[in-house]
């Protein structure tokens, strides 16, 4: 079930709200590795407005950046299971903030988070914090040139958090690996190795054969 503030609900029962978006960026810096965030949101002017973190539920001071930098966000789904969900957002390309972040930093799986803000038109306020909506990291982007009479746009398609889910362990059946956890235990320090071992049986010398499975006959032997 998805949560409502009190807030939010009681001017949604009023019918009085406009609704915003809000997309925070954690890229890295080109030369020095560091994280850098760029927050943007679908209105004009620069504000400073509060979400909720959905790392921890609370609520933080935001600093985003508006005047059409950020064009539309794709509907998002909004489903209670692990499946991977892909959310395209379009940025403005002539937008200073859009040209810094998608040139100046390395936006490659950087992290994104979308929020939902709603308004009350009278006040110009937030009623409440931003709620996240999304949380994923940057699968692809694209920057559109475009010719002359025509629009141009960066393009980002984005893969929810749950992708993490699919990613397969890079660690191996190893002695280097094992020790890099524990530098005292060796339970793979012959790993490599031990399938070319000799053992002696018997009279013979050399590897032992392994012998085939028997077959069952009506589930009894």
């Amino acid at each position: 079930m998805r949560y409502v503030s009190a807030a939010n609900q009681h001017a949604l029962e009023q019918r009085m709200l406009v609704a915003r978006d809000f997309l925070w960026l954690v890229a890295r810096d080109r030369k020095t590795g560091a994280p850098v965030t760029e927050g943007l949101w679908s209105d004009v002017g620069n504000i400073t407005a509060a979400i909720v973190n959905p790392d921890n539920g609370l609520a933080e001071t935001r600093i985003w950046y508006g005047a059409g930098s950020l064009i539309a966000i794709d509907d998002i789904p909004l489903v209670a299971n692990l499946s991977v969900q892909n959310v395209t957002i379009r940025m403005s390309q002539v937008h200073e903030e859009v040209e810094r972040i998608v040139r100046d930093y390395d936006c490659r799986q950087a992290r994104v988070e979308v929020y939902r803000g709603l308004f009350n038109p009278e006040t110009r306020l937030m009623v409440a914090p931003a709620e996240c909506r999304f949380v994923g990291f940057v699968d692809k982007i694209e920057l559109k040139t475009p010719s002359e009479n025509e629009d141009g746009a960066v393009t980002m398609t984005c893969a929810s958090h749950t992708q993490e889910f699919t990613r397969s362990n890079t660690e191996t059946r190893s002695h280097a690996s094992q020790i890099l956890r524990d530098p005292n235990d060796t339970f793979y320090k012959d790993a490599a190795t031990v399938e070319d071992w000799e053992v002696w049986w018997g009279s013979e010398k050399g590897k032992v054969p392994t012998q085939k499975k028997r077959k069952k006959f009506l589930g009894i032997f």
